[in-house]
């Protein structure tokens, strides 16, 4: 869901800073000349770095999620009932998907119904329920989140955002530099470096955002495909149940003084037309609802 995205998101711009930080200190600039940018040197830097920014996040993906929502790890030898069917549920789908082992199936606190999918490979890979969605979810409701999550491991999800981050963030690179290049050229040489550095970093933060309207797009694409995967893993009976009760939690109204919670949040962007949508990483609920419905390739 949201979250899977938002993270890989987030600490891609993290580690692009770093790179960019560290780059700059080291003086790692081959591509300036005296006779100005080299593009082509530019261009394959950019490349380089930006991919490698975008596999480190992946790498890590797993890390950062246990360690940033404070999850919960299921030991299946010793754990309690709800964790235990949990756990089968899990591996009963991983088996039908075909992956070569169950993956880590963790839990965190937290009122949102909520669940996502990271890591690096179909072999280490996290699954990560939150506590709301197993309180306020049935069995079979629950299946059909956790097959929609399996099917982005076997579809390879997690791999091809990775490669789109990656383009993406050679592109932001690039623009960056040659932006910065051009505004260092209005000051006194001494503090050339410093303005270049602080330059870019702003720009890639600011084209970062705008390159995630290009990932939120592919997610969304991506999306899809997860719902029918789960549907053929599970039934579309369950997987439509999943969706179904999301929705249920959206459109019902909230006790007075309670704020919407943040998974909720996230699907209002996407159920609203207008700027925002663009930026959603998931389509509305009833679009995908009804693309499952309409599908008659898949009981």
């Amino acid at each position: 869901m949201a979250k899977r995205i938002f993270l890989f998101l987030f600490v891609n711009i993290l580690v692009m800073i770093t790179i960019t930080a560290i780059t700059s200190i080291l003086g790692v600039n081959h591509y300036v000349t005296s006779k100005g940018l080299d593009y082509t040197k530019l261009l394959a830097f950019c490349l380089v770095w930006g991919f490698l920014g975008a596999f480190i996040s992946l790498a890590i993906s797993r890390w950062i999620a246990k360690f940033s929502m404070g999850i919960t790890p299921i030991n299946p030898e010793q754990c309690n009932a709800t964790e235990r069917e949990l756990y089968n549920q899990v591996a009963k789908l991983a088996q039908r998907a075909g992956l070569p082992k169950t993956p880590e199936v963790g839990i965190y606190e937290s009122a949102d119904i909520n669940a996502f999918a990271t890591g690096p490979s179909k072999s280490r890979s996290l699954v990560a329920v939150s506590s709301g969605l197993l309180d306020r979810m049935s069995s079979n409701e629950r299946e059909g989140v956790l097959a929609h999550e399996i099917a982005h491991i076997a579809n390879g999800d997690m791999v091809t955002m990775t490669l789109i981050q990656g383009v993406v963030n050679a592109f932001v690179m690039f623009f960056a530099r040659i932006i910065a290049y051009a505004t260092t050229q209005f000051v006194k040489e001494d503090i050339r470096p410093l303005v270049n550095m602080i330059v870019v970093i702003v720009l890639e933060i600011l084209f970062s955002i705008l390159g995630s309207i290009v990932i939120a797009w592919f997610s969304r694409q991506r999306e899809f495909k997860a719902d029918l995967g789960g549907a053929q893993l599970a039934g579309k009976s369950s997987m439509i149940a999943a969706l179904a009760a999301l929705q249920r939690v959206y459109d019902s109204p909230l006790p007075e003084g309670e704020e919407t919670p943040k998974s909720i949040a996230a699907f209002k962007i996407s159920n609203k037309s207008g700027f925002l949508e663009i930026f959603s990483t998931h389509p509305p609920l009833e679009v995908r609802i009804q693309a499952l419905r309409q599908n008659n390739q898949i009981l």
